[in-house]
């Protein structure tokens, strides 16, 4: 059987396999992105912080995905609650590290101005330091994203389902359509993702600044 005909005989479960995966990974990278945009927002006030939050984050993505699922097993069990939590562990360190790097690179004499003017340090991050982070951190929040639909194929190992299930399904039936349309399927959602990302990307940087926001 040739892979289209594969595709549509089997295409109403293709379908639900697809639903899931997608699910899986919007809940996690929704809780993924909001973790990470906070942490890298508090730590930019303490570098001995930033130091020990990144330097976690980079051992959580040293550890093998499918090991990292493995160890939440006897805590969260099989489903998705693990697959969720791996997901946004996994997926912290470029959202992080991001967001850091771009509120801390933001030329000083920036902030003094703004500091002359009569803002407080939180209308400063608000108003100022976030919208000019917005395009670092919009490079972490795309990469985890994409790493997060690529990664949650595994997770359909520890019962998560998603389109793993067929990659993993046809891996061990010796069934190459099966492979093909589930890496096709992912390859697919990660680069409309990424492509939707990247125009979010461009609307926020274009963003008209209000007026109003400046006022003290």
């Amino acid at each position: 059987m040739g892979l289209v005909e594969f595709f549509l005989s089997r295409w109403q479960d293709i379908l639900e396999l697809t639903l899931e995966h997608l699910l899986l990974v919007l809940i996690a990278m929704a809780i993924s992105i909001v973790l990470g945009v906070s942490v890298g927002i508090l730590i930019t006030r303490s570098r001995i912080l930033a130091g020990l939050v990144l330097g976690l984050a980079s051992i959580m993505m040293t550890i093998p995905s499918l090991a990292l699922f493995s160890l939440l097993l006897p805590i969260l069990g099989i489903g998705t609650a693990p697959a969720i939590v791996g997901l946004v562990a996994y997926t912290q360190l470029p959202i992080i590290r991001n967001v850091y790097v771009g509120i801390t690179t933001i030329d000083p004499a920036i902030i003094e101005a703004a500091r002359g003017m009569g803002l407080t340090d939180r209308k400063i991050l608000l108003r100022i330091q976030i919208p000019l982070a917005i395009p670092a951190s919009m490079i972490g929040i795309r990469t985890a994203v994409v790493m997060g639909i690529g990664i949650g194929a595994i997770a359909s190992y520890i019962g998560a389902g998603g389109l793993g299930t067929y990659i993993f399904q046809g891996i061990s039936r010796t069934n190459d359509n099966m492979v093909i349309i589930g890496a096709i399927l992912i390859s697919l959602i990660a680069i409309l993702a990424d492509k939707y990302l990247g125009k979010l990307q461009n609307r926020l940087v274009h963003a008209k600044p209000k007026t109003k926001g400046w006022k003290t």
